[in-house]
């Protein structure tokens, strides 16, 4: 069977030309006259600003009703004062109470700050500012300067491999022994330092004057003792004794006695 002819109107294409059949404008005959459809705008659709203004006054209407209708309402965040712990005197009574106890607890701690301060003649050394105090209950008798420990580290490269910081100790001492023109026995480490054996004979570590006219001992081998070496005085580099000059040395050797009290920070 043939296929049936194709027709312009089914297929919704437009005749190339509009035969005598054809109705006006081209219809379809013996139909009433057809209404051409307007082009279809191509481009950005045209927006009414008044319906977008509407609807967005419309949906605020409506946030506003469900944020009313949840009972909550808003409150800027203000931080909370710190507080003070117990009550606060406002009447005059009060606050001369208040004086009252505190002058009581000042006076207390007064008390027991006296009773545990040094009395008499005492030593107090400053390591930081390398300063030497003489005492007498509050008064100052003497302010030298002085050299503690340099805080060094030394170690051996042979034999035993020890290592020594040197470190003036720290706390309260007192005077253990007191000599005048002392000699030194310098220990092991002096002899790694210097680079030199070890002696075996003990006279071989004797050396005297280096520690000047005086030497106060007050444990472990510490001393407060002059030095050969004034102009370094002021400075941290003893290996943990404490030197001092001569002329406040021999001060020093004058007021002090066996357990005078010594305060080392």
């Amino acid at each position: 069977m043939d296929p049936l002819p194709s027709s312009p109107i089914a297929t919704g294409e437009t005749p190339a030309s509009a035969g005598p059949e054809a109705g006006p404008a081209g219809g379809i005959p013996g139909a009433g006259p057809t209404t051409t459809p307007a082009p279809r705008r191509i481009g950005p659709v045209p927006i009414d600003r008044r319906s977008i203004g509407g609807a967005a006054a419309a949906v605020a209407l409506l946030a506003v009703f469900a944020w009313a209708g949840t009972g909550y309402s808003y409150q800027p965040f203000v931080p909370e004062p710190a507080r003070l712990s117990g009550t606060v005197p406002t009447g005059e009574r009060e606050l001369r109470q208040l004086a009252a106890r505190l002058d009581r607890r000042s006076r207390a701690l007064s008390t027991r700050l006296a009773g545990a301060a040094p009395r008499g003649v005492y030593i107090v050394i400053d390591q930081t500012q390398n300063r030497l105090y003489l005492k007498r209950d509050d008064d100052t008798l003497l302010e030298a300067r002085c050299s503690a420990g340099s805080g060094m580290v030394l170690k051996e490269s042979t034999g035993k491999k020890r290592e020594w910081v040197f470190d003036s100790p720290r706390g309260r001492f007192e005077v253990l022994s007191m000599v005048r023109n002392p000699v030194w026995a310098k220990p092991d480490w002096a002899f790694v330092e210097e680079g030199q054996p070890i002696p075996v004979n003990p006279a071989d570590r004797l050396e005297a004057g280096s520690l000047g006219e005086y030497a106060l001992h007050f444990g472990n081998g510490y001393m407060i003792h002059g030095t050969l070496y004034e102009r370094l005085l002021g400075r941290a580099v003893s290996h943990g004794c404490i030197r001092v000059g001569r002329e406040d040395l021999r001060k020093v050797w004058a007021s002090a006695r066996i357990g005078t009290p010594i305060f080392i920070y």
